[in-house]
């Protein structure tokens, strides 16, 4: 079995020009005012994920929008139903939290989510799963962006993102925070994750490969966003992220075991979300 603690390339992995479809997919995305992406996303992710799963659902996660997120997000699920399913926070939780109810939400063995901000095309996915069906069969596939379309200094905070989270925490992801990744559910199980922030990715990454599930890397195109503003650098949501950064390293290091098992289960139930009818 391949180690978690040195990710994968693409050496073991199928042919990447051979799609392969996996019999039942969740895919979610978190959305904060983004009225101007979501029918587009959705859309996008009807016509295309059945090329990638034979039964797929998709679950939009509104984190407290102020905008008409909420309202294009049930239209769509009444209009799709069984398929489009939406989740909603009654104010903003943050994006991890968001992520939380999207994994908290999907009822099947794969587990997908993008952003919002259809910075990623949904048909990327296949991919990963193709990735997911390599010899050495991993338990995570995660996204690297080939060619990252962002403003210089969110790329400058990347870099030393990762840089940090490999000296501190030995996690060699190249590309920790983005916004691409698949799971198969049983990979899930145990996981504590804390973080409500943008922290989230990294921790939940961190606890897998503490708890030796291997985890695989391939590349996915990255695009502009074209509408809606991203809140990422905003400096509350880097200060967040940089207390629960060293919260969790400090607690790693005082007691290990006991640091594992902070937070709440990856798959139990997102507490303050409100599912549609």
């Amino acid at each position: 079995m391949t180690s978690a603690t040195q990710p994968t390339g693409g050496g073991v992995a199928p042919d990447p020009g051979l799609l392969m479809r996996v019999p039942r997919l969740s895919y979610f995305f978190p959305a904060h005012n983004e009225e101007a992406n979501l029918e587009g996303l959705v859309e996008e992710a009807l016509e295309t994920l059945s090329s990638i799963a034979d039964v797929f659902e998709i679950i939009a996660v509104n984190d407290g929008s102020t905008d008409g997120t909420a309202e294009i997000a049930d239209r769509l699920a009444t209009e799709h139903p069984d398929v489009v399913r939406a989740v909603h926070h009654p104010v903003n939780r943050g994006y991890g939290e968001a992520l939380r109810s999207g994994f908290a939400a999907a009822r099947y063995e794969l587990v997908a989510f993008t952003d919002g901000d259809r910075q990623f095309r949904v048909e990327d996915l296949g991919r990963l799963t193709t990735r997911l069906a390599g010899p050495d069969r991993p338990d995570v596939v995660a996204g690297y962006r080939i060619r990252r379309a962002d403003p210089i200094l969110r790329i400058v905070y990347a870099r030393t993102y990762k840089l940090a989270n490999r000296v501190l925490f030995g996690l060699r992801v190249r590309d920790v925070d983005c916004a691409c990744k698949l799971f198969r559910r049983e990979a899930l199980e145990g996981i504590r994750v804390e973080s409500g922030g943008a922290f989230f990715s990294a921790e939940l990454l961190i606890k897998i490969q503490a708890a030796g599930r291997p985890v695989a890397e391939v590349g996915v195109p990255h695009y502009p966003r074209t509408a809606g503003s991203p809140t990422g650098a905003r400096p509350s949501v880097i200060w967040r992220a940089v207390k629960d950064f060293w919260g969790l390293r400090l607690r790693l290091w005082a007691n290990r075991d006991r640091a594992m098992r902070r937070g709440r289960p990856i798959l139990g139930p997102p507490p303050g979300s409100e599912p549609s009818s």
